[in-house]
């Protein structure tokens, strides 16, 4: 049997999950076709069809539009966006992002909730973006939500996997997709991730600051898989305070 990411009755075959706001239109679709990607996420304002300029134009048709609420301050603002999105059919899937902190651009987790519920209830697949706390995702999953996206770090960051504890209790606790979302700076962090249990990673000014941006999708993809299949394989226990031989110290000399 594939091991297929689930979302909203959707399957994918990719865990990486592109986030495109930092990219040049340009180079979208290398950094799809390198990546693997088949979720891509789109802000409602690039999507101009009245433009020279639209994302649309740019992302495969095979991959699955994530418009996301971005600009949102409020539940009702997100509501908005989403609904214009679907009106321009960028499809049903949504990513709900509110935020009204202009300096840590933290997401503001009650309205996403209120938001995620009016959602839910339209038919939308939600995929709210969120600050890592565990009544919350629930609060979430109770409210519709087809997957949650607690955040590893600040956007833009690349500092890491900073919620490290706190996403690894949504892990255990939370039954819908948990996807990392914004901080993770290096392959290695998002191979770690996925070595917890997470069921994707999204990733964009990771990919798009790197120096050779189609490659540095590409080693995301790699790291994404790698660390899927060690989750899904057992990772072997640690010793502390002691070592243990791999081969036998006894019995080659001996007589």
């Amino acid at each position: 049997m594939k091991d297929q990411l689930v979302i909203g009755g959707h399957p994918f075959n990719s865990r990486f999950i592109l986030g495109s706001g930092k990219f040049s239109l340009e180079m979208v679709k290398a950094v799809v076709e390198n990546g693997g990607a088949e979720i891509v996420t789109l802000a409602l304002r690039r999507a101009n069809l009245k433009g020279e300029e639209n994302i649309l134009e740019y992302i495969p048709p095979q991959v699955t539009l994530l418009p996301n609420t971005s600009g949102a301050r409020t539940a009702q603002e997100a509501v908005t966006i989403a609904r214009l999105a679907r009106e321009i059919n960028c499809g049903d899937f949504i990513k709900v992002e509110v935020i009204k902190d202009s300096k840590y651009l933290f997401p503001d987790n009650y309205e996403t909730i209120k938001a995620t519920e009016i959602l839910a209830k339209e038919g939308f697949i939600v995929m709210p973006y969120m600050y890592p706390d565990l009544n919350v995702a629930r609060a979430l999953v109770n409210a519709g939500a087809a997957a949650v996206m607690p955040l590893a770090a600040p956007i833009g960051s690349n500092k890491g996997l900073c919620t490290k504890e706190v996403i690894q209790i949504l892990v255990a606790e939370i039954m819908v997709p948990i996807i990392v979302d914004a901080g993770i700076g290096r392959p290695s962090q998002a191979c770690e991730a996925m070595e917890m249990g997470v069921d994707a990673v999204m990733c964009n000014t990771a990919v798009a600051t790197a120096e050779n941006i189609p490659l540095m999708a590409k080693a995301f993809c790699l790291a994404i898989e790698a660390g899927r299949k060690a989750y899904l394989a057992g990772l072997g226990r640690v010793l502390t305070g002691a070592a243990e031989a791999s081969s036998p110290l006894t019995g080659f000399l001996e007589e």
